[in-house]
């Protein structure tokens, strides 16, 4: 689609656009079977999805009775979330910038969904310290990470080494599995990854007395 005008991924504008030309390829158009069997085997949590776009997974997870919030910048994504989600769920999605919105109670996890990789890669420090800043210690990041080492995006793929630098500090991966169900922009490079806040900075140090 090289019609569009706009081509700064970090602008809501970006967003709008696509959403408004229906030109969504990261759209499953539903929830995913990784999440789903997450959501089986966890209680009801306190939930973030930022990026959310179409939001198919607020609906769901609040139809289970969990406390979730789905944001985006996007004002066009913003709509199509809140008609996927419905009248029950519709207030959920919220508009809003993820570097500055403050969740009203303690949030026990963020849903990582085409969100990272929708950003240019140097805005990840800041996605990364964001997440970190808005879990406290045993909360949990989950969801799909795509690695991939091309320059081009978006999506913008992140090699394992470069997540592991971005997160070790403040996280440790507790599940890492294979996703057989990718769409074809994601397909064969994504992860379905558990991420959990470390109760310390992995190079904490003690104070000496």
């Amino acid at each position: 689609m090289a019609d569009f005008l706009q081509r700064d991924p970090s602008l809501p504008a970006f967003w709008d656009e696509r959403f408004e030309r229906r030109f969504t390829p990261w759209d499953q158009g539903g929830v995913p079977p990784a999440l789903r069997a997450f959501a089986a085997g966890q209680p009801p949590l306190v939930t973030l999805i930022p990026g959310c776009g179409s939001a198919y997974e607020l609906a769901f997870l609040a139809g289970q009775g969990w406390d979730a919030t789905a944001i985006d910048f996007s004002p066009a994504a913003v709509a199509q979330g809140r008609a996927v989600a419905g009248a029950a769920h519709a207030a959920r999605v919220v508009e809003a910038d993820f570097f500055q919105w403050q969740p009203a109670r303690p949030l026990q996890l963020i849903y990582e969904r085409a969100f990272l990789c929708a950003m240019p890669p140097a805005l990840w420090p800041r996605v990364a310290a964001r997440w970190a800043q808005l879990l406290a210690p045993g909360a949990l990041l989950a969801g799909f990470f795509f690695l991939d080492d091309a320059p081009k995006g978006p999506p913008f793929g992140i090699t394992r080494a470069r997540l592991h630098d971005l997160l070790d500090a403040d996280f440790a991966c507790i599940a890492d599995a294979g996703v057989s169900d990718s769409l074809p922009v994601f397909a064969g490079k994504e992860r379905w990854m558990v991420w959990q806040r470390r109760v310390l900075p992995r190079n904490h140090r003690a104070a000496q007395p």
